[in-house]
């Protein structure tokens, strides 16, 4: 846990320091939040503060965790090599969000509009299923569950396959639906993050406890610039990423069933689009107008339409995150 934490602190110093540099160029380059016409009114006032802030935190944890897989090879401990799915993992999903974000920013598709959310979509599927093939047949084949309550495990055969393209896809939109306020998908995932890397220091899964925490590090640097007001924009780069790698971090560490609790926040925020739209659609045909069960969604929205100010939603939002995770852990204990 000591190597870990010393990493995360490492992550932490790498990334904070680049940031008002990093802002300064995104700023000269005119990276700026396109922001949607029916966002809240609070949201207006955020067009143009610079985004693609995902670099941030992505561009160290990759150096980090090459930096420290170059070492372990050179050394002769292979260790290093289990972090080379996570590897491919947050650097193929942050590619896809920044050039989502770019396309976005520079009017590809309109204004706000970034990939259409079919090809977006399909890289997706494609990135998960490589992913959920390396962790089915590669070794350790990861075929397997920890079921709170139960001592042994549950193997779950190839169907491990489909369940993992579904939670890496699902996290990574999950994530990127949450990161509409300030500080609320960065602290959220920072608290995740940490939850799983002490799950995986007490399965002595040490190398996934120090890639955990180095997720913490980068993610309290970027927060350092994302609270409110925020300098800079986490956007598709930093969510995308965060949310698959999370994923991925919960199939590695056979803990996956306890991903919703410990995300909960994120599965609120998904849970409220699709309840949102599936209501619309269905009131639409039956009563020939769609009617909305929340005042505008994802949920956040809705508590600030409600009258909480964004930080009265992001730090209840974040209380919710942090009791989920002891929950979280406590099952994993059991």
């Amino acid at each position: 846990m000591a190597y870990a934490l010393i990493m995360g602190t490492a992550s932490f110093l790498l990334a904070v320091v680049w940031g008002k540099p990093l802002i300064t160029l995104l700023k000269r380059l005119g990276i700026g939040k396109q922001i949607r016409v029916e966002e809240p009114d609070s949201r207006q006032i955020k067009a143009g503060t610079p985004t693609m802030g995902g670099i941030l935190i992505v561009v160290p944890v990759l150096l980090i965790t090459a930096t420290l897989n170059i070492a372990d090879l050179w050394v002769g401990n292979i260790i290093g090599q289990s972090t080379l799915l996570l590897f491919f993992c947050l650097g193929s999903f942050a590619l896809l969000g920044a050039v989502d974000d770019w396309q976005g920013i520079k009017g590809v598709r309109g204004r706000g509009e970034g990939m259409s959310a079919r090809a977006k979509s399909l890289f997706q599927l494609l990135f998960a299923t490589i992913i959920a093939l390396v962790l089915y047949f590669g070794p350790p084949q990861l075929d397997f569950v920890g079921v709170p309550g139960l001592k042994d495990y549950m193997t779950v055969g190839p169907l491990f396959i489909p369940i993992a393209i579904f939670m890496i896809v699902g996290t990574s939109n999950a994530v990127n639906l949450t990161d509409g306020l300030d500080s609320l998908a960065g602290s959220s995932c920072s608290i995740a993050f940490a939850c799983y890397g002490l799950i995986a220091y007490l399965q002595n899964q040490s190398y996934l406890a120090a890639f955990c925490f180095i997720m913490v590090g980068a993610l309290f640097a970027f927060l350092w610039h994302n609270a409110h007001p925020a300098e800079m924009i986490m956007g598709d780069t930093g969510s995308l990423a965060l949310g698959a790698t999370l994923a991925l971090v919960a199939l590695m560490s056979t803990q996956w069933l306890l991903l919703p609790v410990i995300g909960l926040v994120f599965v609120a925020e998904a849970g409220s689009v699709m309840l949102q739209v599936s209501y619309f659609k269905l009131t639409k045909r039956l009563y020939g107008e769609g009617r909305r069960v929340f005042k505008m969604s994802p949920l956040h929205y809705h508590f600030e339409l409600n009258g909480w100010s964004p930080m009265q939603v992001k730090e209840r939002f974040w209380i919710v995150g942090v009791l989920c995770s002891m929950a979280g852990v406590a099952l994993a204990l059991r």
